[in-house]
């Protein structure tokens, strides 16, 4: 199982960047599949998660608007789109997989990415 996360780098203050999370080593489409965060001397925080089938979507507060999250089935890809970035979205960007617990099979199961960093600065 991987997830490997791709596209971060250093970005200005009102830039864009978009993260991308490639899948393998499981059934992809059986995840709800999320985006985290870390910023220095904090605790991991949700940004976004969408469902196996793409159909549902949910942010945190402070990300709304600004971060699109996305999935493609076809290339077991997760992506996240983020505008207007600000210093405080400075951190290491987590991809998360979960299996959806309707099926016995995927139940529990739980997988993490290593992370890219977003730094931005001026």
């Amino acid at each position: 199982v991987q997830l490997v996360e791709s596209g971060g780098g250093l970005v200005q203050p009102g830039g864009s960047l978009r993260l991308s999370c490639a899948a393998s080593g499981f059934t992809f489409s059986s995840y709800v599949m999320s985006w985290y965060r870390q910023a220095p001397g904090k605790e991991r925080e949700l940004v976004a998660s969408i469902t196996s089938a793409g159909g549902s979507t949910n942010y945190a507060t402070s990300m709304k608007g600004r971060f699109t999250i996305s999935r493609d089935n076809a290339k077991n890809t997760v992506y996240l789109l983020m505008n207007s970035l600000k210093p405080e979205d400075t951190a290491v960007y987590y991809c998360r997989a979960q299996g959806i617990a309707t099926i016995p099979a995927f139940r529990g199961m739980d997988y993490w990415g290593k992370g890219t960093l977003v730094t931005v600065s001026s």
